[in-house]
């Protein structure tokens, strides 16, 4: 189902394009790294019929603006206009490093009635955060050279793909497309903060929060939505069994709808 695209203000005065499907309660879809609308474009459809659902471009991304310097203050402001567009108050679902961000939106205050989010990628260990600061401190560095596609290669090889992967994919259209977002990965590190789950963040969180993991993710994805459920003072955790990080939209769409009409 393809929508309009609109555009709100920020603060600082950037535009943020959105679509809008449905009717019904307002619902804002976060995207994780390397996502734009249109990658939330299928699971919006599906929920289209129960909510009016709001996807949209975060800064840096698709039709959106961009200002410098990053702020995840700003990227939190980005969704405040958003929410504003939708009505100025909406129930919000975010994936991976989107689901981080809306938790910030959250403890900062933002009218969200109710919140679910999607394998948050934390780490549970204070040990991962060494491996994590040498991974950005490399990205940092080729970003700063303009090596987008190195960059991209390197997230990559974080993420898990093996590197016969990334060179399998680094001829196709597809890999142009990441290439154009790569300099965002930068500013989906400074949403996840140090890597840790946030937990006196989290703490001040008082709206009404699912934390969803996939049953076929890695033991360390699932252990930090755990956490996060558990660090919330309205936290509850689900598991999609047989899913992984990469979740389906089927599958996930009849659970965000008992959720959010409960």
């Amino acid at each position: 189902m393809s929508a309009a695209v609109m555009k709100a203000e920020s603060a600082d005065g950037t535009l943020i394009a959105y679509e809008r499907r449905g009717a019904g309660p307002a619902l804002v879809l976060v995207g994780g790294a390397l996502c734009t609308s249109a990658s939330d474009a299928p699971l919006a459809g599906l929920l289209a019929p129960h909510f009016s659902v709001f996807t949209y471009d975060r800064r840096g991304r698709g039709a959106s603006g961009d200002t410098a310097p990053y702020a995840v203050r700003r990227e939190i402001e980005d969704l405040a206009a958003v929410i504003g567009a939708a009505g100025g108050r909406a129930a919000v679902h975010g994936t991976s490093s989107g689901a981080a961000l809306a938790l910030r939106a959250a403890a900062a205050g933002l009218p969200i009635t109710q919140l679910s989010l999607y394998e948050p990628p934390f780490d549970t260990e204070p040990a991962a955060g060494q491996g994590s600061t040498e991974y950005v401190d490399r990205m940092t560095a080729l970003l700063a050279q303009g090596r987008r596609g190195d960059a991209l290669a390197v997230f990559m090889a974080a993420v898990g793909m093996p590197e016969e992967a990334v060179a399998g994919l680094r001829p196709l259209p597809v890999w142009s497309d990441m290439e154009a977002l790569a300099h965002t990965l930068a500013y989906d590190h400074e949403v996840m903060g140090d890597g840790l789950v946030p937990t006196s963040l989290l703490a001040s969180v008082t709206a009404r929060v699912m934390v969803v993991d996939g049953g076929a993710s890695p033991v360390g994805m699932r252990d930090a939505a755990r956490a996060v459920a558990t660090a919330l003072p309205r936290g509850r955790h689900h598991t999609l069994t047989g899913q992984t990080h990469e979740v389906a939209p089927h599958v996930l769409a009849p659970t965000l709808i008992r959720f959010f009409h409960a």
